[in-house]
C-alpha cells in the first residue's frame, strides 16, 4: 500500500500534464511547499508554549468556560435563555493573540504542519462525544471559496480527527449551496442572518444520516451561528443528535439574548 507521501508525490508530478489538472490537485491537497517552511517549526514551537487549552468546567451546551465548577450539567446564561440548535459543543483551545497565528496560517496560508497536533487536541476536547458518535461531518465551504482557498480546513481537521477516533468521516453529506459573505466581517446578529438557509443535505444521502449521531467539525467557534445552521439542516434531514467540536473558540463576555 502506498504511503500518503508517495501518493502526494505522484500527484505533484501530474502537474506537468497541464494547468487544469494542476488546479484540481491544488484543491484536493495544499501545495507541498506550504506544508513546512524555514523557521515555521521553531516559531510554532514557541507559540504552542503560550496556547491556552479549553476543558472543564464549562457550559454543558456550548462549552463556554467557567471560572469555577458550577456543578454537573450547568449551562451558561446565554444557553439558558437561548439553547443552541446542536446538543453540545466543545473547543480545544482559546482563540487569542497567540493561537490566532497558528489558526490563520492553517486556514488561509496552507500551513498544515500542525494538523496532527490540532487533531490531537480536538480529540481530547470532544472525548465525551466519541463513544456514541456515528459520523464526523466538516462544516463545508461554498465551491467558489473552495477554489480560492484550494482546500477546506474543516475537512482536513475532520479527516485527521477521524483517524484518531476511528469514526467515519463524511465530508459529502453537508453542502454549502449558498455563497455567503465572510463571517469575520459580520456582527453577532449578522452572523446568524448570513448563514440562514446556506446548507443542505443532498437528497440521495439523507438515508445515510437518519437516526445517526453526528459530530460537526470546524476551525473556530465565534458565536455558534454556523454550527447552529448546520445542526438545523442535519436535524431536518433526520439526524438524531448533533454535537460539535472546533479547534479554537473566541471567549469574551457573553451578550445575553433579549
Amino acid at each position: 500500500m502506498e504511503t500518503d507521501g508517495q501518493i502526494k508525490s505522484q500527484m505533484w508530478k501530474a502537474r506537468a500534464f497541464g494547468r487544469p489538472l494542476s488546479r484540481f490537485i491544488d484543491i484536493i491537497l495544499p501545495p507541498p511547499g506550504s506544508l513546512t517552511g524555514p523557521g515555521f517549526r521553531m516559531t510554532d514551537a514557541h507559540i504552542w508554549q503560550h496556547v491556552k487549552y479549553l476543558d472543564d468546567p464549562c457550559c454543558k451546551s456550548c462549552g463556554y468556560p467557567f471560572e469555577y465548577d458550577r456543578g454537573e450539567g450547568a449551562d451558561c446564561a446565554r444557553c439558558m435563555v437561548d439553547p443552541p440548535d446542536y446538543d453540545s459543543a466543545r473547543a480545544a483551545i482559546y482563540y487569542h493573540e497567540d493561537s490566532c497565528s497558528l489558526v490563520l496560517a492553517f486556514k488561509h496560508a496552507g500551513r498544515t504542519v500542525n494538523l496532527k497536533r490540532f487533531a490531537q487536541q480536538m480529540a481530547r476536547a470532544g472525548r465525551g462525544f466519541w463513544p456514541g458518535a456515528d459520523i464526523l461531518v466538516p462544516v463545508p465551504l461554498h465551491k467558489s471559496r473552495l477554489v480560492k482557498r484550494r482546500y477546506n480546513q474543516a475537512a482536513l481537521l475532520a479527516g485527521a480527527t477521524a483517524k484518531l477516533t476511528f469514526i467515519a468521516h463524511r465530508p459529502d453529506v453537508l453542502v454549502r449551496h449558498k455563497e455567503t459573505a465572510s463571517q469575520g466581517i459580520q456582527t453577532a446578529k449578522g452572523r446568524f442572518r448570513n448563514v440562514q438557509g446556506a446548507f443542505t443535505v443532498p437528497q440521495n444521502l439523507q438515508d445515510d444520516i437518519k437516526g445517526k449521531t453526528i459530530v460537526l467539525i470546524d476551525d473556530v467557534y465565534t458565536t455558534g451561528a454556523t454550527l447552529g445552521a448546520c445542526a438545523r439542516t442535519l436535524r431536518r434531514a433526520g439526524a438524531d443528535k448533533v454535537y460539535a467540536v472546533t479547534l479554537a473558540r473566541v471567549v469574551k463576555d457573553q451578550e445575553i439574548p433579549t
